[in-house]
């Protein structure tokens, strides 16, 4: 079974790669439990249509197609 996994960490702001049928809270708990954000809400995922996503999707499939593919990679912002 394939676990998600934070991706990316940067100081305002992570990638995770999640299961696709997760909803957005299961993602922002998983984020908050994987990686602490320390503000008072912790992560909030980036909405499409952010200009910080430059035109990608919110939730974009995993690039391991043979590994995860029912995965996807989301952003989340402090």
């Amino acid at each position: 079974m394939k676990m998600p996994e934070v991706t990316r960490c940067g100081v305002l702001d992570m990638q995770v790669c999640v299961p696709s049928s997760w909803s957005d809270l299961r993602v922002k708990r998983f984020a908050d439990r994987a990686n602490p954000c320390g503000t008072e809400h912790g992560w909030c995922i980036r909405k499409e249509g952010s200009p910080l996503l430059r035109g990608d999707k919110e939730r974009t499939p995993c690039n391991d197609i043979q590994n995860r593919s029912k995965f996807v990679h989301i952003m989340l912002d402090a």
